[in-house]
């Protein structure tokens, strides 16, 4: 089994001998690293044009340094160890000590030069995933540039020349590094503040890796069967929610880097869609939606007023990724009574439970699990197991707020009278479909016909 401590320091002597120099390093600014797995409110911009900066879920945002006029930021291409949420770690790789890496933001019209060096053990690059920029800037290795060496330093430098919503990514060995975890998100803003201004700006980016059960690293040859799916590689209950005033504007920007789409839907509220990577949609070309799909490699931005108080789902509406560590090629036992099978085996294997009989519920069971696995279905609200797990997260509606505090408020106070509760009155009587012969006698079994298209 890979280590967290095999991983780093194997990574760290392949590459160790091609280290920068210090002259060299000494003329590129510092490469800060990720302070924690938390989300880290964005201070307001040092320097430059004013902005309105965004919040990285359970992520911060890359300081940079002007230099004659030039915004100069420093990405580092690493092995990283992500916690995918308390209870897991991931040997991952990343940017700045985790992945995703920081977001870089910048206004329409600054020149802009980032330098990347190559701590990985074998070489990169870096796509600026929808930026219009010089053909050598576009970061394709061996088409647009040489790739970027273990040890060396690269330098790319552009105009952001359009406000929107991006990311960035290697264009090197993509299946391995893009499903080790390697991107980050990119906001250019507008010149102007008040265009396309809101009251609270989120964003994140969506992946997916394969990681065994008590294993630590992902494996990457994986196409289709992933079993952890994660926002900017979390999982609930690790994803920190987002917490907004109430009748705030709220916008959040959704990246997709994994290898299918995602539907993503909000809970008590309905949005518009306003932006993709490929710009802004103008106001008349808008129209509500209370799920939105993200294809393999698209960007799109949401934006609602969050006018009712609460603690609101939002997640993939694909009902897989919203567990963690499933497993596959698992036998459907629903209403199979297996008690005695169950006692033969409990004989032989102490412990043994009964699972899928009743349904996928695993919300009060307790079972011992292989080191450094999540359970399926996990988190804990005020009523009890939420069992959801992978891209799940909650929009926390709150009044009274202060207009920087994105502090978690805790679970909401239902005002009485708001709850669903039992009911121990009479029921009414319920009304049912009219019978048929497959309800009134066995389930009709699925007869296969020969003939065309056989095995689909």
């Amino acid at each position: 089994m890979t280590t967290r401590r095999h991983f780093i320091t194997g990574a760290a002597t392949m590459v160790g001998a091609a280290a920068v120099s210090k002259a060299g390093a000494a003329s590129i600014p510092e490469a800060p690293a990720a302070p924690s797995a938390a989300t880290v409110p964005p201070p307001p911009p040092p320097n430059g044009r004013p902005y309105n900066p965004v919040v990285t879920l359970n992520g911060w945002s890359l300081p940079w340094r002007m230099k004659d006029g030039v915004k100069e930021f420093h990405l580092v291409a690493e092995p990283v160890v992500r916690e995918i949420a308390p209870g897991m770690k991931a040997n991952l790789w990343g940017y700045n000590g985790q992945s995703p890496g920081p977001t870089i933001e910048v206004v329409e019209g600054d020149r802009v030069r980032i330098f990347v060096t190559n701590k990985l053990p074998e070489v990169t690059s870096i796509h600026w995933h929808g930026q219009f920029l010089p053909n050598g800037m576009d970061g394709v290795a061996g088409l647009n540039q040489p790739a970027i060496a273990p040890g060396k330093t690269y330098v790319y430098e552009f105009v952001a020349r359009y406000a929107g919503t991006f990311m960035y990514h290697p264009h090197a060995d993509e299946m391995a590094q893009i499903g080790m975890g390697m991107m980050g998100f990119w906001v250019t803003h507008p010149k102007d503040p008040r265009q396309h201004a809101v009251d609270r700006d989120f964003v994140f980016l969506l992946n997916a890796y394969d990681i065994d059960p008590g294993a630590y690293t992902p494996n990457v040859n994986e196409m289709l069967d992933f079993n952890i799916w994660t926002i900017n590689s979390r999982v609930f209950p690790g994803t920190d929610p987002m917490v907004v005033r109430k009748d705030d504007r709220v916008r959040i920007r959704m990246g997709n880097l994994s290898m299918t789409n995602h539907p993503f839907h909000i809970h008590g509220h309905r949005f518009e869609i306003t932006g993709t990577d490929g710009g802004w949609i103008a106001p008349a070309a808008r129209w509500p939606e209370v799920t939105v799909d993200i294809g393999v490699g698209q960007m799109r931005a949401i934006e609602f007023v969050a006018d009712a108080p609460g603690d609101w789902a939002f997640h993939c509406h694909k009902s897989h990724h919203t567990m963690n560590a499933m497993g596959h090629d698992v036998p459907n036992l629903i209403g199979v009574d297996h008690r005695g099978v169950a006692k033969q085996i409990n004989d032989l294997v102490p412990g043994y439970m009964v699972m899928g009989d009743k349904g996928g519920s695993m919300g009060t069971m307790k079972m011992p699990l292989p080191e450094n696995t999540l359970p399926m279905m996990d988190g804990s609200g005020p009523f009890g197991p939420i069992e959801m797990g992978g891209m799940f997260t909650m929009i926390k509606v709150r009044e009274g707020l202060a207009r920087g505090d994105y502090r978690d408020p805790g679970w909401y106070r239902h005002p009485a009278g708001t709850v669903a509760r039992e009911w121990n009155g009479a029921a009414p009587e319920p009304v049912r479909a009219p019978a048929t012969p497959a309800a009134e006698g066995e389930p009709v079994a699925t007869v296969k016909r020969g003939g065309g298209h056989g095995g689909h």
